[in-house]
């Protein structure tokens, strides 16, 4: 039996909304000229969680259809129980991909609504361990022109006084490796030294090519090198990891605890994104299988959904503060956080994780 102090889940609510890019955008293997969000709103108890992935519109029947029924009626407050049922149910359709974007999101608004229910910030319910999280601005995308990336990154560092900045290379799959290189030292002479550089090939290059770009990171202080060769070959990330003293993340398209083990002995740090990875609920489990590898973790995107499990998490090292992320957070959510400094610490004082979805957004919902 439940009762006032011990709420259910009465409701899950999911809908989709396309955003568009200021102008088109692209990375080393991907080109994109809008951004979609999956925002799901769970009642319980007289609050409404809130929770969202970045991914493609077929999450809201998923959700809807097949995961709303299994959570709702089940105590708010224990969310890893509501979790394992999402897990179960799911299992025939396959964990990685939709599914487990699905799946986060859900555990992210009910990790939302059972923080609200208990007056707590999400980091205290989950059980914080740091004062701040220190953040990273990422976007230099390869699509940028010379003077578009320059003043991204004088943003960053000269006006929002962010002191880790992240750009794209690996441009048409690694085609254009003289101008991935151009714009390493460029960006080098916009930020200074004092600044940590890094960059994203997005898996563009063959092993041969990371390898020698590699060499020209060093010379250039670049401190983190992500996915330079697909995240599927972790043998080839393993072996630039032995041939430079450049950091080498991945994990990014991490969908469930397994994805995570294989992947530890091939980075220096391990990228997860909660609304992929299964939500709070299965960060928390990535997060304690690298902490037993001596790894860090970062966060991958989602930034103000990411600020509370990143104070949770005592092998934390940065959050990605990613240009079209905070764009449309800043925009559509009432509490999104100000990256200015380096570092965010979300507001001990409000319950949940103190955003809340404003109606502007419901120009851009797909049909």
């Amino acid at each position: 039996m439940t009762s006032p102090l011990d709420p259910v889940v009465e409701s899950v609510h999911a809908r989709a909304y396309r955003i568009p890019t200021p102008a088109p955008e692209a990375d080393g293997t991907l080109e994109w000229d809008s951004t979609t969000i999956v925002v799901v709103h769970i009642r319980a108890g007289g609050v409404t969680g809130l929770g969202w992935t970045y991914c493609d519109a077929a999450c809201v029947p998923l959700i809807t259809g097949t995961l709303a029924p299994v959570v709702c009626g089940r105590p708010v407050l224990d969310v890893p129980a509501a979790w394992s049922a999402m897990r179960r149910c799911i299992r025939n359709l396959g964990r990685p991909g939709l599914a487990s974007c699905a799946l986060s999101a859900v555990d992210i608004a009910l990790w939302d609504a059972a923080a609200r229910v208990a007056g707590l910030p999400v980091a205290r319910l989950l059980g914080r361990v740091h004062a701040e999280v220190a953040l990273y601005g990422s976007g230099g995308f390869t699509s940028q022109s010379v003077p578009q990336l320059q003043a991204q990154l004088d943003t960053w560092v000269h006006r929002q006084q962010i002191p880790r900045v992240k750009i794209k290379i690996g441009e048409c799959w690694g085609g254009e490796p003289e101008r991935d290189l151009t714009r390493i030292r460029i960006s080098r002479a916009v930020v200074g030294t004092g600044v940590e550089l890094y960059v994203d090939a997005n898996g563009g290059y063959t092993i041969g090519q990371a390898r020698r770009v590699a060499r020209h990171l060093e010379a250039a202080d670049v401190r983190w090198f992500e996915e330079p060769v697909s995240s599927d070959d972790l043998a080839g990330l393993a072996e630039l990891r032995g041939a430079t003293t450049v950091d080498i993340a991945a994990g990014e398209y991490g969908y469930d605890l397994s994805y995570f083990a294989r992947m530890l002995g091939s980075v220096d740090c391990l990228q997860i994104d909660v609304t992929r990875c299964g939500g709070y609920t299965e960060w928390r489990r990535v997060a304690a299988l690298a902490a037993a590898a001596n790894r860090d973790v970062s966060a991958h995107c989602a930034p103000n959904l990411s600020a509370h499990v990143a104070l949770a998490t005592p092998n934390f090292r940065h959050l990605e503060w990613f240009a079209d992320h905070d764009r449309i957070e800043s925009a559509f959510f009432d509490g999104a956080l100000d990256p200015a400094g380096g570092q965010v610490v979300p507001d001990p004082a409000v319950a949940g994780h103190g955003l809340t979805l404003k109606p502007d957004i419901d120009r851009f919902a797909t049909a």
